[in-house]
């Protein structure tokens, strides 16, 4: 299995997670929920994932599917 390079940045302040597999073009997509954006390119692989309210995750897991 090849190795990947993951990125991953908090900003405290704006609550917000960001998580990327690879970085190539893509844009942001809603996903079923309004928490978490999925990043893909423009064929639709997942590049990643951002999560608005990360504080919000102490109170109960988030679970979603990309």
């Amino acid at each position: 299995m090849a190795e990947k390079n993951l990125k991953i940045w908090f900003d405290a302040e704006g609550d917000y997670l960001e998580v990327v597999f690879d970085k190539k073009p893509g844009y942001f997509r809603e996903t079923p929920n309004d928490q978490v954006m999925e990043k893909v390119d423009a064929q639709g692989n997942m590049l990643g994932f951002s999560v608005l309210r990360v504080s919000a995750l102490r109170e109960k897991p988030l679970e979603v599917v990309l």
